[in-house]
């Protein structure tokens, strides 16, 4: 039996205590304090990508894993930081990148860059948070998108920054019962879609997004049992169907600049 609701439930009801289930975790608490105890000692960017533990480390725990081989990319976002709006970071359509040359901001910080409370402990909560919600996603995809909407929904403030996150994107079309078709429609197009049925400031309201969630909850289980050709009643409670969607973010790098007025 499909169970994301209450496994959402379960894991969200004392947030606290599953995070520290998961640090406490050997081989997260291993890496964690190898992190803490070295991060410190790191005065460039060179020492950072020279320093593969630490360095993948710091892109797990922002959501960046795929990208720890392309330290090319990365060299560039830290060289340039956030301060400047035209740098490359702030170019980028993933705010993942700008959060990264945030905590790490060598740029503005130079050797001190590490010193912070966002790179060290900062650092440190995020990657255990990622990591609890990787481990629900290899059991539970939905569970998993379900906990990082949970999580990036307070700073959603315009339709496109859900259109230019393929997860956040996910959960919105589930949950309203949208076909991931739509996904190719004009964006404009797409935004209104949203805007029209969602209130954007309802995720400023934590029982507002919590009953959001168990939307998208039902409405994932209910598609997963109808895909396993069993019957579920929430589909006909509830109605429609999702399908997993990507986004070419690629397309959305100007999206940053792009003001919606509702």
């Amino acid at each position: 039996m499909l169970s994301t609701i209450a496994d959402y439930t379960r894991l969200t009801k004392d947030m606290g205590k599953s995070m520290t289930q998961v640090a406490q975790e050997p081989d997260v608490s291993r890496d964690t304090d190898y992190f803490l105890s070295h991060i410190g000692n790191v005065k460039t960017i060179d020492d950072f990508l020279g320093d593969y533990r630490l360095y993948s480390y710091a892109m797990k725990a922002y959501g960046l894993s795929d990208m720890t081989y392309a330290k090319a990319f990365m060299r560039k976002v830290l060289t340039e930081g956030v301060t400047d709006k035209d740098a490359f970071a702030n170019k980028l359509s993933d705010t993942r990148y700008r959060d990264f040359a945030t905590a790490f901001n060598f740029a503005a910080n130079g050797a001190n860059a590490t010193q912070t409370t966002a790179a060290t402990t900062g650092t440190a909560t995020q990657y255990v948070t990622q990591t609890m919600e990787q481990n629900a996603g290899d059991q539970n995809e939905g569970l998993r998108l379900a906990l990082y909407f949970t999580r990036k929904a307070s700073s959603i403030t315009s339709p496109y920054q859900i259109l230019a996150d393929k997860a956040l994107t996910q959960v919105v079309q589930t949950a309203m019962g949208w076909s991931a078709t739509i996904s190719s429609s004009d964006i404009d197009a797409q935004a209104k879609m949203i805007t029209d049925k969602i209130d954007l400031t309802d995720f400023q309201d934590p029982t507002k997004v919590t009953k959001f969630v168990q939307r998208f909850a039902a409405m994932w289980d209910a598609t997963q049992a109808q895909s396993d050709t069993s019957t579920n009643p929430a589909l006909v409670l509830i109605g429609g169907a999702s399908a997993s969607v990507g986004l070419d973010t690629d397309m959305l790098t100007t999206l940053q600049n792009i003001r919606f007025n509702r």
